[in-house]
This record gives structure tokens, C-alpha cells and sequence, in this order.
């Protein structure tokens, strides 16, 4: 019988780097679907990159890095003095969930419509770049209820960094979708990784890998915590004794686009 993966990267418009490394993985290796980050500077870069190829597109919706697109002034829960969103360190070391709900609802219909604007079309799967702040996952869940959109959420009472086995799961339009990412780990190898995963496929459902691959540049050197790991995605991912393995297992690669 075979068993269902998918591969989904995360992290397009990130930086120019990201997006040619999130390309390579898409062309010449495993991803079948891509998380937009619609907000950036560089977001037309990749989406131009990519838009031709047959994959599943969701929005990767983002309160931490570069500038919102709503007014600043509607949401000042989510920004600094500068106008630009607070970033991840600031999530992560507050006492309590300083986002408003109704701010971050402000914030991810702006970056709906940006998304629509970009592809013509809803996005694939819907789901949040991840940060301390279950208001933001609260108002993730809303929107994409309230816009009948396919929400990929995170299980409840895990944080992504908890990730790293995939025994939690998430219900994805009916389906079970077991998660894991480990990228975040120290001494994280996404080839003994992807080998947990490998070795505990459920037959119930689809098993998930999430990965943030992309090259460096100083962009991305100065705005994110996450660096040699996703070197090593790339070239994971673009492995072909990777894709001799899940033939062999007679593993069926999958997209959103499938559930």
C-alpha cells in the first residue's frame, strides 16, 4: 500500500537567496507546495519564480518580518515606532499575547488580498509563519472558516519548535495530517529527519515535512535566526538517492492540492 508525504516549504519572499533555494527545491527536487509570504520586499521575486510550476501555493501569513500591509495605525499591537512589524524575539520573550485579535484579523485580510491580487486565486492552503501569539493562530482559524479557506494550523497546545516527532496531528479538510519540523533543533540533519519520519509513516493519513530551504544573503543574515539549516534543506531536498528511497518505499509525494 502506498503511504502519502508531503513536502511543504515554507518562507517565499523571504529574501532573494530564500526564494532561488525554495526554487531549486521546487525544479529539481521534492517540494510540491510553497508558503508565500506576501508582505516583503522581495515576494514578486519568488512569485515569478515559481508561478508557472504545477504546485500547491498557500499564504504563509506573516506579523514578524518587514512592514505590515494594512495602516500601521489600525494595528499597533502588531508594530514597532518604525512602522515594521515586531519581530519574532519580541513574541517570544513578552510575558503575556500582546496581539489583539481584531488587529491581527486587519492584518491577515490585507495579506489575503495581496495574495489574490498576486495569483488570481485563493490560495491552496492557509496557515501562519510561526510566532509566540495563540491570538494570531486564533485569528488565523477565523479568517480561513469565515473565507472558506483550507487552514493547516499547528496541533493543538504545540508549538512548532515541539514538532519533532509525527505522532500530533492536524485535521486538514477531513484529513488526518501528521506534523513534524525539526529545522529549529540544534545539530538539526534533515536527512535523519526525514529517516524518523520515513520510519514512522501512519497508514490513517498524510505525514508532513516541513522545511524552510533557501541560500544566504545579508538579508537574511540580519532579519532571521534560522540560517545553515536551510542550506542543508536545499540540498536534502534536491538529493536523488532521496527520491530513489520513497520510490523504493513506494511513498506517493503529494500536495495540498490532494487533500
Amino acid at each position: 500500500m502506498h503511504k502519502k508525504v508531503l513536502f511543504r516549504a515554507d518562507d517565499l519572499g523571504y529574501s532573494e537567496a530564500v526564494n532561488y533555494g525554495i526554487e531549486k527545491s521546487v525544479k529539481d527536487g521534492l517540494i510540491s507546495s510553497v508558503g508565500v509570504m506576501v508582505n516583503m520586499p522581495t515576494t514578486l521575486h519568488g512569485v515569478n519564480l515559481l508561478k508557472e510550476e504545477s504546485i500547491a501555493f498557500g499564504q504563509h501569513t506573516n506579523i514578524c518580518a518587514g512592514k505590515p500591509l494594512a495602516d500601521p495605525e489600525k494595528i499597533p499591537s502588531l508594530v514597532q515606532e518604525d512602522g515594521y512589524f515586531k519581530s519574532s524575539k519580541v513574541y517570544r520573550t513578552a510575558e503575556e499575547d500582546f496581539v489583539v485579535f481584531e488587529e491581527a484579523l486587519i492584518e491577515i485580510e490585507a495579506q489575503y488580498h495581496k495574495f489574490l491580487e498576486l495569483f488570481g486565486k485563493k490560495p491552496d492552503y492557509f496557515e501562519g509563519h510561526a510566532i509566540a501569539s495563540n491570538q494570531f493562530f486564533k485569528a488565523l482559524a477565523y479568517f480561513a472558516d469565515t473565507h472558506e479557506l483550507t487552514y493547516s494550523g499547528l496541533p493543538k497546545g504545540i508549538s512548532p519548535n515541539d514538532l519533532t516527532s509525527n505522532d500530533s496531528f492536524i485535521m486538514v479538510n477531513d484529513t488526518k495530517v501528521y506534523m513534524m519540523m525539526e529545522s529549529m533543533q540544534a545539530g538539526y540533519n534533515p536527512y535523519h529527519t526525514l529517516e524518523k519520519l520515513l520510519d514512522n509513516l501512519h497508514e490513517d493519513g498524510v505525514d508532513m515535512l516541513i522545511f524552510h530551504p533557501g541560500y544566504l544573503d545579508d538579508y537574511i543574515l540580519n532579519h532571521s535566526s534560522l540560517l545553515i539549516p536551510r542550506t542543508r534543506e536545499v540540498a536534502m531536498l534536491t538529493d536523488h538517492r532521496i527520491r530513489q528511497q520513497l520510490d523504493d518505499k513506494h511513498i506517493d509525494l503529494i500536495s495540498y492540492k490532494e487533500l
